[in-house]
């Protein structure tokens, strides 16, 4: 064989290597801390072209998640920060009605089930816009009401879930398969969600193609996701055996990798899906190199990876490790930091501007949140008198900024974010 096709060859086995390694850190928990940090850090060096930070406002945050963690959960016996929150709204015991539907199942049966409705809804869960709400049927104590945004999109879901709309199989309803998944239009989701034109929901097409790219991975990948591809076969992956243990870490890391196929494309790195991973020229990384400049988040992924928490812990296995995972940057618990003062626009005027997610102000926003999150942690803690173990950041959230967030947006925009964001369906 010649030289240089041998060179050539190895050159090119080479670069896919730095290339692997690079999408790997891009997938690190540990490089979104890092870089959210040094955007910080710079931030707080007046160097940031977007932001000034008000350190002194951080206890005033912290005090108001604090009252709100108090009214919330009195006993402060806090739960975590899930999709699972979002099936009780109005006091409603959804997953009993899961359950019951389910009282045949097996422990293992049932994991799965519940894997598979949080991963569909939290993957619905992206900004509904201030004008869709949906209306639940009156069902035995509970009236008729409506319920808009997160908890809107949470109820509906749950109820398409029930109903079937996932599921290729009619004798199998409680689930979400590759080919249900497929068969899932923009038409059938809009009916399922009672969008009209008097009830508009943004990015239903977005979302529905999110789910159906979704159905290709499962299908596509039977190692991780069984036959037929159903996201619930992540608990036979990660705990083969039942019972035992799970790092937290580890069902972020196949969540990543087994569904990075479903992100939109324009965020890639060799041809590589990098999901919720965007540009910022100081988001830092190793000169030159393939991740340099890129700033990750993976907000849909950590809430995921917080909604599958409760299901495997019901199934008895216990997850470590939770504090690997980073608070969520979305426009609540990074609108805390605005509303409240911590963070402050150079120029107030871009607060009336249509962003992208993709645009420089609104990377930097989240990453600044990412990084002040971990700050009010313990700040919070110790307003509350309790340890780390007793309220890791999955409860902190939980108690929450991502409620206080919505208090100030509600007192200071008419629940509107502080920054407006146009959103597809995938990210937001």
């Amino acid at each position: 064989m010649p030289e240089f096709i041998i060179t050539n060859a190895t050159n090119s086995i080479a670069a896919g290597a730095i290339q692997t390694r690079a999408v790997a850190e891009l997938r690190s928990t540990s490089t979104i801390r890092n870089r959210a940090q040094a955007l910080l850090a710079r931030a707080r060096r007046g160097e940031s072209e977007w932001f000034n930070v008000n350190d002194g406002a951080m206890l005033t945050a912290a005090a108001l998640v604090a009252e709100l963690t108090r009214a919330r959960y009195p006993n402060l016996a806090i739960p975590y920060h899930s999709r699972w929150r979002h099936f009780e709204a109005g006091g409603a015991d959804r997953l009993a009605q899961l359950n019951a539907a389910l009282s045949s199942a097996t422990a293992r049966d049932k994991a799965r089930a519940q894997i598979d409705l949080a991963l569909i809804s939290v993957l619905l869960d992206a900004g509904a816009g201030p004008d869709w709400c949906y209306l639940e049927a009156a069902s035995g104590e509970h009236p008729a009401q409506e319920y808009g945004r997160s908890e809107g999109l949470g109820v509906a879901s749950f109820h398409a879930f029930m109903d079937g709309l996932f599921s290729s199989d009619p004798a199998r309803p409680l689930q979400a398969d590759a080919a249900g998944l497929l068969a899932v239009t923009a038409e059938r989701l809009a009916e399922a969600f009672q969008v009209a034109p008097d009830n508009p929901l943004i990015g239903v097409d977005g979302r529905a193609a999110l789910l159906r790219r979704l159905g290709q991975a499962l299908q596509d990948n039977p190692a991780l996701f069984g036959q037929p591809g159903r996201p619930g076969h992540l608990f036979d992956r990660l705990v083969p055996g039942g019972g035992g243990t799970v790092q937290a870490q580890d069902i972020l890391s196949l969540l990543l990798t087994g569904l990075a196929p479903i992100w939109p494309a324009q965020n890639a790195l060799a041809g590589e899906p990098l999901g919720d991973c965007w540009r910022h020229p100081a988001a830092g990384g190793e000169a030159d190199g393939p991740s340099c400049g890129w700033m990750p988040f993976h907000k849909l992924s950590q809430w995921l990876t917080y909604s599958l928490l409760e299901p495997f812990e019901w199934a008895g296995v216990k997850v470590e490790g939770l504090d690997a995972l980073t608070g969520l940057p979305e426009y609540r618990n990074g609108g805390l930091f605005l509303d409240a003062g911590v963070l402050m626009l150079k120029n107030p005027a871009l607060a009336d501007s249509l962003h992208a997610p993709g645009d420089e102000l609104i990377v930097e926003w989240r990453a600044l949140t990412v990084a002040l999150l971990d700050e009010l942690a313990p700040l919070v803690r110790e307003q509350l008198g309790l340890s780390a173990e007793q309220m890791p950041l999955a409860c902190v959230l939980e108690g929450g900024t991502w409620a206080a967030g919505r208090v100030l947006a509600q007192q200071l925009h008419g629940g509107q974010p502080p920054l407006n964001i146009k959103s597809d369906g995938t990210v937001f």
